[in-house]
């Protein structure tokens, strides 16, 4: 049976109906493997839950406990516990954190002393989602493996104030692998080129090595990541060398060799550029059958260099749009929700069916959407209140998009950020930076950070 969150009026049918009736039983908690209402001094627990249990326990310093479930009112903003509940996580070591209120539901880890968001999803795709929240903290992921750490401490609950011992064992965590991301709508001035930089750099502040790879001719992430530093042709230091290359020559023009350091972010972005001149090669590349597929077998020849790789696309249905969608595992779709946008979600639906019958024939993967994006959305109360969660639904209904949980709104430290300059002589060179560098304490940093951790969530890679 599904959860239905409307079943939870108050924060006690949340953890009556949403945690102990469904949650705990549907992650192979057995009634013994878990305790309510717990006290360690201050702190008091809503839920303490143990993989492996062994009586009785000591507290210890070493590695973590299991899991904490914190519930809420419905009515309560999960944001204003997050800090709470790190320190949780934080003095008593342990590794996983949940939080909900029934409406929302959201998984935190700590890794050392920093809490990062894992996975998060409504209260309505809990049902959905329960294979992904079992591959978080279900009983079977946090059992005893040969190479987990270990970890003892003092429990007092209500109904048992004796102090017992647990021992917590962590499974470890598959290697990742080089994933693909192109972010694509084939409505122009729908927030790609911020989505792309923006989201680079705040997977890179999460320690992911992330490339971009520019294949729009107009080639404004080049210029957003700062590699366009030249006031003429004469200095124009990208040409005969950018991504026109890299799918032009079948041995020539590795992505070693093309591929550049950026400066727009204090976190390490490689990226590779794209230039005007793809424009006069797209008919020749278009009479070149393997020119679709040689940006993905060169990319496939790094594998190992990178964790994420982010494509930006032009905003069209040409050759270089094509190349992107079938280079790809995963698609982004950027939109201002807006008609003209919501209109072009058709020829997108269309392309993507035309891209994957080209995968097919080379025996490549699907593309996976990973959904529509919220970008450059305002910031109005009554608008946001009122339209754009009807804006937000036409996608999912009438086009048959999902709908990332992640909101980029259209603020002006976001603007500012992309169009800082430096002075050069008489005149003045774009010296762009992430909004993470720009304002790394603003609404929109943290907005992409929570796109950030959506992703990763998503492909897999957290």
């Amino acid at each position: 049976m599904d959860f239905n969150p409307d079943y939870c009026r108050n924060e006690k049918e949340v953890e009556g109906k949403l945690i102990i009736q469904y949650l705990l039983p549907h992650l192979g908690y057995r009634p013994e493997s878990w305790y309510q209402e717990v006290a360690f001094g201050a702190i008091r627990l809503d839920f303490l839950v143990f993989a492996t249990q062994i009586l009785p326990f000591t507290l210890s310093e070493v590695s973590p406990l299991s899991l904490v479930i914190e519930a809420k009112h419905p009515q309560h903003k999960l944001d204003q516990y997050v800090y709470k509940l790190g320190n949780y996580l934080r003095k008593l070591r342990a590794t996983y954190g949940v939080l909900t209120n029934g409406r929302e539901f959201r998984i935190y880890q700590r890794q050392n002393d920093k809490i990062e968001l894992k996975f998060f999803c409504s209260g309505s795709e809990i049902s959905a989602n329960l294979d992904s929240i079992k591959r978080w903290i279900g009983r079977d992921q946090l059992k005893p493996g040969q190479n987990d750490s270990i970890s003892q401490l003092v429990l007092t609950t209500k109904d048992n104030p004796k102090s017992d011992s647990v021992t917590i064992l962590h499974s470890p965590k598959p290697v990742p692998t080089m994933k693909i991301i192109a972010v694509y709508h084939n409505k122009g001035g729908v927030g790609k080129t911020t989505t792309v930089v923006n989201l680079a750099a705040a997977l890179a502040k999460q320690g992911k090595r992330v490339l971009i790879v520019d294949l729009d001719s107009q080639a404004n992430t080049t210029y957003a990541v700062g590699l366009a530093k030249f006031l003429d042709e004469e200095n124009d230091d990208i040409k005969g060398n950018n991504i026109c290359q890299v799918i032009g020559y079948k041995d020539e023009f590795t992505i070693e060799e093309v591929a550049r350091k950026t400066r727009f972010s204090q976190f390490a972005v490689d990226a590779i550029p794209a230039h005007i001149e793809l424009m006069e090669y797209e008919i020749k590349y278009n009479n070149i059958e393997a020119s679709k597929t040689r940006l993905l077998a060169k990319l496939n020849k790094v594998k190992d260099r990178y964790d994420v790789v982010l494509i930006d696309t032009p905003p069209s249905l040409n050759l270089y749009a094509k190349i992107a969608l079938i280079t790809a595992h995963y698609l982004i779709i950027p939109s201002d929700l807006k008609p003209f946008s919501h209109e072009g979600l058709n020829n997108v639906r269309n392309f993507i069916a035309e891209i994957n019958e080209t995968k097919e024939i080379f025996n490549f993967k699907p593309l996976q959407v990973l959904g529509v994006l919220p970008s450059k959305i305002s910031t109005n109360a009554k608008f946001f209140a009122a339209t754009y969660p009807k804006r937000r639904n036409l996608v999912t209904t009438k086009y048959k998009f999902p709908v990332m949980d992640s909101v980029i709104c259209e603020r002006e430290d976001l603007a500012k950020s992309l169009e800082n300059y430096l002075p050069f002589g008489d005149d003045m060179i774009p010296d762009p930076r992430s909004v993470m560098d720009f304002r790394p304490d603003s609404a929109s940093a943290q907005e992409f950070e929570n796109l950030a951790n959506e992703v990763l969530q998503k492909i897999g890679l957290t």
